[in-house]
């Protein structure tokens, strides 16, 4: 039986960059996920006897907005929801169901790689029937819904048992809980040369894989273990925990330092991996040499044709702007296109649609390619293996290779995280106020050679994306790049991106942060980071 309940707006449920995200009690409060899941169905269209995909990371709360959510959809008209067991889709596996089945699109719940457990994070998001994430005019009706929505509709009837692969009805609703791992194991046989990386693993290649106790631990155990041959224990902390066994579920250097020191230490593996909450993200490390998102996806874009889904060369590379600009070099020496977009995954789904990119990357971890609409960080590791098995060569000497080919960017993010929002916005106010005034102003050795407020045009939709970072170039190809993120729960986290070409191989060996310390005194001056935000030094380091 279908019910119509009363609800009262929130004020607050305007989609970030990925969805709504907020602390676990926020969702709580009575109706909150109920009116942000009708304000989704109230800005779709034509949905009736449609197909809806639901699934999450497994932290704390997924269970029961799943349940809400399946029972919405049956009240608001969806003829069909496929749901992972256990409630369980990595966002990367939520993509390809929705593309695979044809799906009219998903309720993703995540908060990505976002601390989980009972006063942590949560997140909802909406992706399309492309599998990517909604874009920008759907958010923003939806956003319209929640400031003025009355009520929304559900259903009266029991729990779905998630646990249990099977058919189930609900009212006029089918329901399907599928195995969340069978459909993603497959497309990956589909893209990459299996036999040469199970190869590779027989002749005694040792790898680590830190599933961080997040949703790709079930994936990466099933693909890397069970397929590929990997010895057992290769994939650690595979059981997606509510909490993430109480960590930070972030792939970076401060979060998988346990796995960073290994990778670094005597008799390391040959190849060190993590993803991240949702399995979107990645981290590559090799024996004595971590690999930045941006050198990553650049050294992928490069071998892509070594793996059999790429075999007949990639169409052009996409990446966000904060991204640094060696996945640039690659295309040039492709000479195929490349496109600099916002941060934001969503930015790269027209480009995939008009087959303009094939792989697409973002500097905070994010690697992907045409066989999603999302970022896809086990996607990552195994075009990473298939490379190594390919060349022959260890991490470190394809690394250096490419350094010495295209020229290495010596590059850095700087993170402070639940800075004051309105001394953050100060800041970046004060950042465009002094645009017009820069170019031309000398910072040390430094001559700004232009400065701006980033702009996006759609080349496929035309749509304009304004305020998305402010760029200031120096003389030389050097930059640094202001933006707030739109990822966190708390506060405001300002990012400064550093980033400095060096094309003497003989200067590729500096530390980073070294090579980088004019750069990082420029970005200070530049915008005032202590005075404004009372901070001494940067949150993170990556």
């Amino acid at each position: 039986m279908i019910i119509t309940v009363p609800t009262k707006p929130y004020s607050d449920q305007k989609p970030g960059t990925s969805g709504l995200r907020k602390k676990v009690p926020h969702f709580q409060q009575e109706n909150y996920a109920e009116n942000f899941i009708q304000s989704i169905f109230d800005s779709l269209e034509d949905f009736k006897g449609k197909t809806l995909v639901i699934g999450g990371d497994g932290r704390f709360y997924n269970r029961e907005v799943i349940q809400k959510a399946i029972k919405m959809a049956a009240a608001n008209g969806f003829g069909r929801v496929l749901v992972g067991q256990g409630g369980i889709l990595s966002t990367p596996a939520a993509s390809n169901v929705i593309r695979k089945y044809k799906a009219f699109g998903g309720i993703i719940l995540s908060a990505s790689h976002n601390p989980g457990g009972p006063t942590e994070d949560f997140g909802i998001k909406y992706n399309i029937g492309n599998g990517g994430p909604a874009p920008e005019k759907i958010t923003d009706a939806i956003y319209a819904n929640s400031k003025t929505i009355t009520s929304y509709k559900t259903v009266d009837a029991p729990d779905i048992n998630l646990d249990q692969i099977g058919n189930f009805d609900l009212g006029e609703m089918h329901v399907d809980v599928i195995d969340p791992v069978a459909d993603y194991a497959a497309l990956m046989e589909q893209l990459f040369d299996f036999n040469a990386i199970r190869n590779m693993f027989s002749l005694g290649f040792r790898m680590v894989f830190d599933a961080m106790s997040a949703v790709t631990g079930p994936y990466a155990k099933e693909i890397l273990e069970n397929r590929l041959g990997a010895a057992e224990g290769t994939v650690r902390n595979f059981t997606p925990l509510p909490d993430f066994g109480g960590h930070h579920p972030d792939p970076n250097l401060v979060h998988a330092k346990e796995l960073y020191d290994e990778m670094m230490g005597h008799d390391a593996p040959d190849f060190g991996a993590a993803s991240d909450g949702d399995g979107d993200r990645n981290l590559i490390i090799g024996q004595g040499i971590f690999v930045t998102p941006s050198d990553s996806l650049a050294i992928l874009a490069a071998n892509a044709s070594l793996a059999p889904g790429y075999s007949n060369g990639i169409a052009g590379i996409a990446r966000s702007m904060p991204t640094s600009a060696a996945a640039d070099r690659v295309a040039e020496k492709l000479k195929i296109g490349i496109y600099e977009t916002p941060t934001g995954w969503k930015f790269f789904g027209n480009l995939l649609d008009a087959g303009k990119v094939t792989i697409c990357g973002e500097e905070s971890a994010g690697t992907g390619s045409s066989h999603v609409r999302e970022k896809d960080g086990l996607w990552a590791v195994l075009l990473w293996l298939n490379v190594l098995a390919a060349r022959g060569e260890s991490v470190q000497e394809i690394v250096r290779q490419h350094w010495a080919a295209f020229g290495r960017n010596y590059y850095s993010r700087h993170d402070y995280e639940e800075v004051d929002a309105d001394a953050a916005n100060g800041l970046m106010d004060a950042l465009r106020a002094s645009l017009p005034t820069l170019p031309g102003t000398k910072i040390g050795a430094l001559t700004v050679e232009k400065a701006d407020d980033f702009a996006y045009h759609d080349p496929v939709d035309h749509s304009e994306s304004r305020k998305q970072g402010v760029r200031v170039l120096f003389q030389g190809g050097s930059r640094v790049v202001f933006r707030l993120s739109g990822t966190g729960t708390s506060g405001a986290t300002l990012r400064v991106y550093i980033e400095r070409y060096e094309p003497d191989a003989s200067r590729h060996g500096i530390e980073t942060q070294e090579a980088l310390a004019d750069l990082i005194a420029a970005a200070e001056e530049l915008a005032q980071i202590r005075a404004r935000t009372g901070r001494d030094a940067p949150s993170v380091i990556t």
